[in-house]
């Protein structure tokens, strides 16, 4: 399993549009094979600024999968005008995990 790990910065005054267009571009996401699941997550101490989490299957599930199709023409198209600066995207493998 690979996260995908994005910072977004969001224009600010702009988040309450930004997060309902993301609650619509996330089907775009969903429809991908080796698509496994995301989160968003606001940051408490900058209200402009979240996380965006994905977790896939396979490293080319999002960087091809993904960033080659029409949902990510779609995703862009909704979400892409709201960062600033544009976000630096990264992925992880896991080394460990502890659950409770």
């Amino acid at each position: 399993m690979i996260l995908e790990v994005a910072i977004l910065q969001v224009i600010k005054e702009k988040e309450a549009h930004f997060e309902r267009d993301f609650a619509i571009a996330s089907q775009f996401i969903e429809s991908i094979p080796g698509y496994v699941s995301h989160s968003l997550r606001k940051c408490l101490e900058q209200e402009n600024k979240y996380i965006l989490l994905v977790d896939w299957k396979k490293l080319e599930n999002h960087t091809v999968g993904f960033r080659e199709s029409e949902a990510y023409l779609e995703w862009k198209k909704l979400l892409h005008h709201y960062y600033n600066p544009f976000p630096v995207v990264e992925h992880y493998e896991m080394v460990l995990e502890n659950k409770r």
